[in-house]
């Protein structure tokens, strides 16, 4: 099932994608072009894997790590698909990061990786937007870097764990302006799922609708004014968004 929420005439509603159509909770039809699209989960927690794909930590000159390497990102930086991402202005440096997204189900804490799964909703796409300008010490990644308003686009929609056989053999295609920069698999990544989910429960509470942000493959570069980022995960769907200089 492919799960959404969707402003329409000003209004939120939460509903369902099937068919080209959307179907709010009550059973009314909207067309796709006609509505606002939100994030389609509200977490409390948005966290975030850094290195999770051994080349991408090659092209930033790093190691991958044995444990999860984590980062938090702000709720303010959330924003949906079709909406535009915010280019800070004095920034040289703003990357995309096409990404899994995993959504918690129902709150958890300290669960172990065999019952991990156990929690996960299901899953969308990412887009981890990074200002690399501000990483310059050894906090890395900064906060400010990450925690941008817009710089955290997910959507268009929910698609639940049972819709998706093995999450861990899904293409992700990260295209700007129609071109390819990114194209790998989620079977590189260097921790799966129910690892990170039980990692992160170990010492935080997860809550329904949080996002885990599950790490970008090799190929970031530099955006700007006016390009249109498109990351597709195989099964899920599509994620757009235009960059826009701020003011």
């Amino acid at each position: 099932m492919k799960k959404l929420r969707f402003r329409y005439m000003g209004e939120e509603f939460e509903g369902t994608f099937d068919n080209g159509v959307i179907v709010d909770s009550k059973g009314s039809v909207y067309d796709p072009r006609d509505i606002d699209w939100l994030p389609p989960s509200k977490p409390r927690n948005i966290v975030g894997l850094a290195l999770n794909y051994g080349k991408h930590a090659e092209e930033l000159g790093l190691k991958a790590s044995e444990k999860p390497v984590l980062f938090l990102k702000p709720v303010s930086s959330l924003t949906g698909h079709m909406s535009n991402i915010i280019r800070p202005s004095g920034t040289k440096y703003v990357h995309y990061e096409g990404e899994l997204a995993v959504i918690i189900g129902k709150r958890c804490r300290n669960v172990s990786i065999r019952e991990a799964m156990e929690y996960v909703l299901g899953y969308t796409v990412a887009n981890d937007v990074t200002a690399r300008d501000f990483i310059t010490n050894m906090f890395r990644p900064p906060v400010q870097a990450k925690g941008y308003d817009t710089f955290c686009p997910v959507g268009p929609w929910i698609v639940t764990k049972d819709e998706i056989p093995d999450v861990h053999s899904l293409e992700i295609i990260t295209k700007v302006n129609g071109e390819v920069k990114q194209k790998d698999s989620t079977s590189s990544m260097i921790h799966r799922v129910e690892e990170i989910v039980s990692h992160i429960s170990s010492f935080m509470t997860l809550s329904e609708g949080d996002i885990i942000l599950t790490g970008t493959p090799e190929g970031i570069s530099p955006v700007k004014h006016g390009d249109v980022i498109e990351v597709t995960v195989e099964g899920i769907g599509t994620l757009r968004n235009n960059i826009v200089d701020e003011g």
